[in-house]
Order: C-alpha cells, then structure tokens, then sequence
C-alpha cells in the first residue's frame, strides 16, 4: 500500500534510562527481554518466531488484560510481524512492522526506528514511528510507546542496579 497522507503520521517517545547503552542494546537482542519490555502496560507478549538479528524479524502475538481493548488481527490479541533491516551497532535498530489484519485501517508498513545514544551517564532512547496505521490513535501509540519505554527502564535498569 503506498502512503497517504493520512498513514504518513508519525509519532514519537523518548526516555533516558539509567543503563550502559550496551546493556540497553541487549535488550532489544534477547527474545527474553524483549518479551517483557516491548509490550505496552495491560499487555502480554509471546514470541510465535524470533531471529533478533539483522535481516532477521520476529513474530509477536499481543494478548490484552481488557476485553474491550479493540484488537487487529483476533478477538482477543495482535499479531505484529516485524522485519529487522537495521541493527547498527547499538546506535539504530529498524523494525518494519506489519501487523496482521483483514482491517485496511492497520495495512501497510510502519517503520520504527529506535536510536540509542549515551547521555548523562544512561542511554537516551528515542523511537519514531514512521507511516503509523490511521487504525491506531496517535493518544493509544504514545501512550503504548511511553509504556513500553518505561518497561525497558525497568528491564535494563535492574540489571544494571544488581
């Protein structure tokens, strides 16, 4: 599907997280990990496939505590295939991200790209979100984006604190 101006929005988070950007950059390279930051708060994530490398993707199904959470790909969870294109070392991670639905308000691609960079002692992550699907609000996508920021803090954060 080529862009419209409607699918060209794009949307933005950031955190700075008291973690080395190395152990930042393994979060985002362990299906372990990535599990249990990447799904927003009021979500659980289950790997279906993953090859957490360059030119490598993974297969996440989303499940959601609420019931009346409007899904994209069943009644009761999403589906998002993600294809890694870029995986810089431990500057720029490129997820192409489709997510499998019958709905054309979620068709198309969505790139996030994730960039990490040292700053006051931490890593400064910040993702955009480029092309988001007109289904998804832009208020749900920062919130979901902030969350999920905020479980990588606490993922990498408490390794660096042990």
């Amino acid at each position: 599907m080529k862009p419209t101006k409607k699918t060209r929005r794009t949307d933005h988070a950031e955190r700075l997280i008291a973690a080395t950007l190395v152990d930042v950059f393994a979060a985002f390279t362990s299906a372990e990990k990535l599990a249990r930051w990447l799904p927003p708060e009021g979500a659980a994530g289950a790997f279906e496939h993953s090859d957490l490398r360059e030119g490598g993707g993974f297969r996440l199904r989303l499940t959601f505590d609420d019931p009346d959470v409007e899904t994209k790909s069943d009644d009761d969870s999403d589906l998002v295939a993600v294809h890694i294109p870029v995986l810089d070392d431990g500057r720029l991670i490129v997820w192409e991200v489709e997510f499998v639905s019958d709905d054309p308000r979620f068709s198309g691609t969505m790139a996030m790209h994730w960039y990490l960079s040292r700053k006051g002692g931490g890593t400064l992550v910040t993702v955009d979100a480029h092309h988001v699907p007109p289904g998804i609000s832009a208020k749900d996508h920062e919130a979901g984006l902030t969350s999920s920021l905020a479980k990588l803090a606490a993922v990498v954060e408490e390794r660096a604190v042990s």
